[in-house]
């Protein structure tokens, strides 16, 4: 009797396993590179009014780079079409227009819908004039969300396989944990600061973070922070040349709140250059408040890539940003989601006011 109890137990057990793992099993893993987005509408629709306030919203430069580059790579297929092959792309966006279902525009995602690690941002509308009014309005957070979708998962990569160099050094001299990408192993050390570079051949990605008393509100506008930035990097990397040093081309600098594990930070992106030499490139940093220690923690992301497309790079760089974290935040264990990671149109405006 009781080896019968105990195998009913085990079969049990192995049918809730295969029910909980049914859906990695039978879903296949999303396809396509990252940022590349696949739009489901009509070719009629996609060449008319509604498909081009689309394309023009995702059609859009990067921010703080030296050159123009895409933000997305777009493609598009009919509904029809859209069959077992097509409908595992990672980055999906399904348009649905129809007066007799809908009364206002409205927009929704789903996750892992035909693919793991799938997301599928669902936009409902009564009318092709109301879409692209829509469109128009809520592009910025179209773009935020679909540029975060791909940090988070990036974000969840890093949390398997990253730079034990920089996490090391970032608690021991921040007493902060921070997940850079495998390939920074490379380090100077100075004051309150740490900077880990790829040394790579032909593209060079850095992470620089330092700290800095918090001084209230006004820490938190743009030319503090630049100030900052300029005088830290100038003790902290110098140039190969005498009187050369890293600063910032303040009149290609970018500066808004955002919101980072629920909380307020910093972002500030744009150009840096090699004072007196031939180098530059992109930077995008967050600054948040320790509350604890009542200082600022920097973390930086800057590239050196001549001649190449930055796109990828920064954006892995920035990605990391998001796994910083602070003393306050171990102990309850805090992990980089999607909510915490998208910022709304709401959250924009509120975040203005603290400005």
């Amino acid at each position: 009797m009781h080896i019968k109890i105990r195998n009913i137990l085990i079969l049990a057990g192995i049918l809730l396993f295969a029910g909980a793992c049914k859906k990695e099993f039978v879903l296949p893993k999303a396809s396509g590179r990252p940022y590349e987005v696949m739009v489901v509408m009509t070719d009629k629709a996609w060449n008319d009014k509604e498909g081009r306030a689309l394309f023009s919203v995702l059609d859009t430069d990067i921010p703080g780079l030296p050159q123009p580059e895409r933000s997305f790579h777009i493609s598009q297929v009919e509904p029809k079409h859209f069959d077992q092959i097509l409908n595992i792309f990672r980055n999906v966006i399904l348009v649905d227009i129809n007066k007799q279902i809908y009364t206002k525009t409205s927009m929704r995602f789903s996750r892992d819908v035909h693919s793991i690690g799938q997301i599928v941002l669902t936009i409902q509308s009564p009318s092709a004039d109301e879409f692209a009014d829509f469109c128009f309005e809520h592009g910025q957070d179209i773009i935020d969300f679909l540029t975060k979708m791909e940090m988070n998962r990036l974000i969840k990569e890093l949390d398997k396989k990253y730079s034990k160099v920089t996490d090391q050094l970032a608690k021991e001299i921040l007493d902060c944990h921070f997940h850079a990408p495998d390939e920074l192993k490379s380090y100077k050390r100075g004051e309150n600061f740490l900077w880990t570079s790829s040394n790579g051949a032909s593209a060079i990605v850095n992470i620089a973070m330092y700290s800095y008393p918090y001084e209230g509100p006004n820490t938190f506008n743009k030319e503090y922070v630049l100030a900052k930035r300029d005088s830290v990097m100038k003790v902290n990397i110098p140039g190969p040349l005498p009187k050369t040093y890293v600063a910032t081309d303040t009149l290609c600098t970018m500066c808004k709140p955002i919101v980072v594990h629920g909380q307020y930070a910093y972002e500030t992106r744009g150009l840096w250059y090699m004072e007196n030499y031939g180098m530059g490139g992109p930077f995008v940093s967050h600054s948040r408040v320790d509350t604890t220690r009542n200082i600022v923690v920097v973390a930086e992301g800057f590239v050196f890539a001549p001649e190449k497309m930055k796109r990828g790079l920064m954006r892995r760089m920035e990605g990391s940003l998001y796994t910083l974290t602070l003393p306050d935040e171990e102990e309850s264990d805090i992990k980089t989601t999607l909510e915490e990671v998208v910022v709304t149109a709401e959250q924009r405006k509120d975040m203005r006011k603290r400005k």
